[in-house]
């Protein structure tokens, strides 16, 4: 593996699409108490249930750390790769690399980490393991590294068409815990060099009490090129409908980078869902102070779904909404089997499947 200074765009290397084919798959065996209650039992049964489905038509490799090895090798299907590997968390999305191709290899991004905001408002201290998982996974898989530690940025921040359009949102690349001296020309400018695009579309705002700033991945994700999936509610008095109105506002305005109006899919929310005091008794305090408090609001939406190969995994909540996301998913999706995950044991760690996933492109391996 090569430490790279270059910039992918000059390489000639962008970020596919989501919906391109995959080699694989990266995930992390959860862990952290403060995050997924009582010693993540529940929470591994989930992450189980995702990783045998994606393992069904790709290759899986899950990251565990040296004491939950064992567990997560006895959990898991014997066609997924199981290596020791330390973290701080589990959000694989946002600590392992974005990969980018041109079309014959790929190669990683390294990107800094520093757990969604630094010391102005990040989510734990320290951060040094999750911080160094991109470039020991690129050296596991043998692809070169572009070195952009120097830049703050998650996976789950970016979405891209795989046609020189990037997706993000304003509320998460411009606050002020990532990369407060850079001006927000700057920021994008750094993303189409680095991800070989031509275009970033910024939307306004996420997903009402997202903890990552507003990750795109939660609000609205691209379907096909020129069309993206936008979670919605209908309810004036959910302080979700503004946000998600100013999104829509938006995509209806511009254009991707090929001069494409954006065909938007309104993809319903579930009712508003808010931990239980059951849920907050079985998880660790963090230094003395309570992670999650009875009725506080997580971050639910169907448009953190991860697509495989063969399959897009979509996260349920017991929902009326629940079928209905499938079947919108599933017009949008006519060649891939469309498959609900009860995703409430992942949700009370701060995301959804999309969080928990990192594809990896197929060009160059095997």
């Amino acid at each position: 593996m090569r430490i790279l200074h270059s910039v992918p765009a000059d390489d000639g290397f962008y970020m596919p699409a989501e919906f391109s084919p995959h080699y694989g798959c990266i995930m992390i065996f959860p862990h952290r108490r403060d995050s997924w209650q009582n010693g993540a039992y529940a929470a591994r049964k989930a992450f189980a249930e995702v990783i045998g489905i994606i393992s069904q038509t790709e290759k899986v490799t899950v990251c565990a750390r040296y004491d939950d090895y064992d567990s997560a090798r006895f959990m898991l299907p014997e066609n997924v790769r199981v290596i020791e590997m330390e973290s701080d968390d589990s959000w694989a999305r946002d600590v392992a690399p974005t990969f980018v191709t041109n079309g014959k290899e790929i190669r990683g991004i390294d990107w800094g980490f520093n757990a969604w905001g630094g010391l102005e408002d990040g989510l734990y201290f320290p951060w040094d393991r999750d911080n160094k998982m991109a470039r020991k996974l690129c050296d596991l898989l043998d692809v070169d590294t572009y070195d952009k530690r120097s830049f703050i940025l998650e996976g789950g921040s970016i979405h891209s068409d795989g046609e020189g359009t990037i997706m993000t949102t304003e509320s998460c690349l411009l606050s002020r815990g990532r990369n407060p001296d850079m001006t927000r020309e700057q920021i994008e400018a750094e993303l189409l060099r680095c991800l070989g695009a031509k275009k970033v579309l910024w939307l306004r705002r996420g997903i009402y009490n997202d903890e990552t700033n507003e990750h795109v991945d939660n609000i609205c994700a691209f379907t096909s090129p020129g069309e993206v999936v936008l979670s919605w509610t209908d309810d004036r008095s959910d302080p979700q409908y503004e946000m998600s109105a100013s999104c829509l506002e938006y995509l209806e305005s511009v254009t991707d980078a090929r001069g494409r109006r954006i065909t938007v899919h309104k993809l319903p929310l579930p009712a508003p869902v808010t931990v239980t005091e059951e849920e907050c008794a079985g998880l660790d305090d963090m230094n003395g102070v309570p992670t999650r408090t009875p009725g506080e609001r997580l971050a639910a939406s169907y448009a953190n779904f991860y697509i495989s190969n063969g399959h897009v995994l979509v996260p349920q909540f017991g929902d009326k909404n629940d079928e209905k996301a499938i079947d919108i998913l599933s017009g949008l999706f006519p060649t891939r089997k469309v498959v609900g995950v009860y995703a409430r044991d992942i949700l009370i760690g701060g995301g959804n499947i999309h969080c928990i996933t990192q594809q990896i492109p197929a060009a160059g391996l095997r």
